[in-house]
C-alpha cells in the first residue's frame, strides 16, 4: 500500500522490523532500555483493534506510528483512537513521512467509525506540536495526564500502608 511520494511506502509492521523500530523509539526517547519484541509486532498484526504502521524509504524503515482503538460507551458503539509513538528518523523529518503515517492512522480510525483520535506529545517538543496541529489535531481542547508504571506501584504500596486495617 503506497501513498504520497513514490519512494515512500507505508505498511503494517512485521516482526523483522523490530530492531529498526527499536532504533527509532530510542531516537525519540533517548532510553537505551527500549525493547521491541518481534512476537509483540506479530501479535499487533493480528489485533483488529490496533495497527502498527511503518514507513519505508528505499527499502528501510524510516518512521512508525501506532494506533489503538479503545472501546467507549459514550457514542453507541463508536471507539476512539489513540495514536502513540509517532517517530520519523531524524534524517528524514520534513519530507512527509509523519504526514503519511498519520493519514494511515486516520484512515484506520475512520474505517473503524472512531468518534475521535487523540495523541500526546512531550511538553517541550514544539516542532512536534506544530506538526500535529498542521495535521488537524488541537492541543487547546484537552489536557493530558500520565502516570507511568513505576509510579503506579509506588502509589499502591503507599496507599496500602496508609489505609487502616
Amino acid at each position: 500500500m503506497s501513498h504520497g511520494l513514490p519512494e515512500f511506502v507505508v505498511r503494517q509492521a512485521e516482526p523483522d522490523d523490530a530492531d529498526r523500530i527499536a532504533e527509532l523509539y530510542t531516537q525519540l526517547t533517548g532510553n537505551p532500555g527500549v525493547r521491541v519484541l518481534p512476537a509483540r509486532i506479530a501479535s499487533l498484526g493480528q489485533d483488529a483493534n490496533a495497527r502498527l504502521f511503518v514507513c519505508e524509504y528505499l527499502g528501510e524503515v524510516c518512521g512508525t506510528a501506532l494506533v489503538a482503538l479503545c472501546a467507549d460507551a459514550m457514542f453507541g458503539r463508536q471507539p476512539f483512537g489513540v495514536v502513540e509513538n509517532v517517530v520519523v528518523d531524524d534524517a528524514l523529518r520534513g519530507k512527509g513521512v509523519g504526514s503519511l503515517l498519520l493519514r494511515h492512522a486516520e484512515a484506520f480510525c475512520l474505517a473503524s467509525d472512531c468518534s475521535k483520535m487523540m495523541l500526546m506529545s512531550g511538553r517541550e517538543r514544539d516542532d512536534a506540536h506544530r506538526f500535529f496541529e498542521a495535521a488537524g489535531f488541537t492541543g487547546a481542547v484537552k489536557r493530558a495526564f500520565v502516570k507511568y508504571r513505576r509510579d503506579m506501584a509506588l502509589r499502591i504500596d503507599a496507599q496500602a500502608e496508609a489505609e487502616p486495617v
